[in-house]
């Protein structure tokens, strides 16, 4: 089993990787259908003239608070989670709005008028997923020519139905079956014996995995621009101040908090609550940014992105002999959890609620903290226990479907968690009663027996015992 570092950390947008960066991913990837011979045409003089999509499950329900629709539309005009300009999304969907046309770059430009041709369809799940999406082309009489389902499966990953099939076929799999990597763990347990037979690391092993598909130059490389890019969304958070969008008219608190401890780390006051302070603000800076739809970077979800970078910036902030491999090391590793936890269970808050997000980023940021503080990879995988275990049964109700409450907060707590694990890890010899692989599966089977209104609908929790205001 080998999951990419860069699926795990993706450079996007918010306010969600499955709700915001799915969907636009999904269209950008029925544009590229619809250039390829990979659909039968009745005839050469047939030409797709209209477009249609309907949104299901968790995005119907939830899909206007995630800014899902905007993404389906940006998405369609060919802009892509990676490199679409914030500042210039509302000008493009004002467009299209107005034109009742969509113009990706490359095609010919197709009707699509959102009102009517964008559909919230609550009543009808799809069946392989929550984050279902019909994708749909016609010719100018209104004829179907081709029509495509896809799923949002968690962290910005987007499969087709028959896709989803294969991967849910591939898990079944023994472990190293078809494997091109040198180490294809695909449990906690092999990490262990992987890690123990090779003497090398749990992020040593990842670099091995990685570098079979790229050079040592390029990994770097590509973790410091991931790295670069979660640091970059902590500065922005800390600097901006104001009403969130949406319409809950919930404040920004971040940049006022760290005024506050600047304040106070300058006059050499005693404040015992000081680690846990600096952790909470670095992950509602980025939390806060994620929900007014900026550059974020998964990790491994839009909703759960606060609870990494904040944990790398106490490392630096706190720990004296931090340097740019020990970041290197600390996303290899986390990564590397990331990937087990992803491939026996889910990230996906549609899927097992917000124990698979925010539940997830502290395992993974506990695990990364736990290593470049100089764990055993028994304690690592402790940490990362400990971490998930005191998520589990998290249920994800955000308020009127915006990523914004409890989600802020919860990636504040969520990194309080990761640190307190790794401590408590390290101060330990690795043996613990909990393996990571049982608090994992006891996460899927939580997210399979919790019901429907308490994954991501809106419908249940928080979201129907607050009143908006």
């Amino acid at each position: 089993m080998f999951l990419s570092v860069f699926d795990v950390f993706k450079i996007g947008v918010g306010p969600s990787s499955s709700h915001t960066m799915g969907p636009m991913s999904a269209a950008n990837r029925f544009l590229d259908l619809l250039l390829s011979n990979e659909w039968p045409r009745p005839s050469s003089n047939v030409h797709v003239a209209s477009i249609k999509v309907s949104l299901h499950g968790s995005l119907a329900h939830t899909g206007i608070g995630h800014g899902t629709g905007r993404a389906v539309v940006l998405g369609l005009m060919g802009e892509r989670p990676d490199s679409v300009d914030p500042d210039h999304m509302d000008g493009i969907i004002d467009e299209v709005e107005r034109s009742g046309r969509i113009t990706p770059p490359g095609h010919p430009g197709y009707q699509f008028q959102p009102k009517t041709d964008l559909i919230f369809d609550k009543k009808v799940p799809l069946p392989g997923h929550a984050n279902g999406m019909s994708f749909s082309a016609f010719d100018k009489d209104e004829r179907l020519l081709v029509k495509r389902i896809y799923y949002s499966v968690g962290g910005g990953f987007v499969v087709t139905d028959t896709e989803l099939e294969q991967m849910r076929a591939d898990k079944k799999k023994p472990a190293a079956a078809g494997s091109r990597v040198p180490f294809p763990f695909a449990s906690a347990k092999q990490m262990l014996e992987m890690s123990e037979r090779s003497g090398l690391s749990i992020a040593q092993m990842k670099r091995a995995n990685e570098e079979t598909h790229m050079s040592a130059e390029e990994l770097d490389a590509g973790l410091d621009r991931i790295w670069s890019a979660m640091s970059s969304c902590i500065d922005r958070g800390l600097k901006v101040d104001g009403i969130m969008p949406g319409g809950l008219k919930v404040r920004r608190r971040a940049r006022a908090i760290h005024d506050k401890l600047q304040e106070e780390w300058r006059s050499n006051r005693i404040n015992p609550l000081l680690a846990n302070d600096w952790l909470s603000v670095y992950a509602m800076a980025v939390n806060e940014e994620n929900a007014a739809g900026g550059r974020v970077v998964t990790a491994p979800t839009n909703g759960a992105a606060g609870v990494i970078p904040a944990t790398i910036r106490y490392y630096q902030h706190f720990h004296e002999d931090w340097d740019q491999d020990g970041i290197r090391n600390y996303l290899l590793t986390a990564a590397a959890v990331g990937g087990i936890i992803k491939h026996n269970a889910s990230i996906s808050g549609a899927e097992v609620g917000c124990q698979g997000e925010v539940g997830s980023a502290a395992a993974m940021a506990a695990a990364g903290l736990a290593a470049v503080m100089g764990a055993t990879p028994e304690q690592i995988e402790n940490a990362a226990e400990i971490a998930l275990e005191h998520h589990l049964g998290m249920t994800c109700d955000p308020i009127a479907g915006l990523v914004q409450v409890p989600c802020i907060e919860r990636n504040a707590l969520g990194a309080v968690k990761a640190v307190t694990a790794a401590s408590l890890a390290i101060k330990g010899d690795g043996q613990h009663f909990v393996p990571l692989d049982a608090c994992i599966e006891t996460m899927r089977q939580t997210g399979y027996d919790m019901s429907e209104k308490y994954k991501e609908t809106s419908t249940g929790g928080l979201a129907v015992n607050v009143v908006e205001c």
